[in-house]
């Protein structure tokens, strides 16, 4: 299991369309990725669930993936949240 914590850096947070994007991204890795804050934690491949979390600008999340791709799917997503 590979855990890291993220600060969103992409300017107007989580959107609808960056979420999309986002689930796209996490959806390229077989393992199970799941994004926690505030005591919340979402499926990372689940739109709905993604778009519950509300997340903005500046707040600060963690990923934990778990399966043979972790690390990349860490990565991954950890790129698309600073914005690169």
């Amino acid at each position: 299991m590979t855990k890291k914590n993220i600060c969103i850096r992409l300017e107007g947070g989580l959107a609808v369309t960056p979420v999309a994007f986002l689930v796209q991204e996490a959806s390229k890795y077989d393992s199970t990725i799941y994004i926690q804050v505030e005591g919340k934690k979402v499926n990372a491949k689940s739109m709905m669930g993604m778009m519950s979390l509300g997340l903005n600008e500046g707040e600060e999340l963690e990923v934990v993936a778990d399966g043979v791709d972790e690390k990349e799917a860490v990565c991954g997503i950890e790129a698309f949240l600073s914005g690169k």
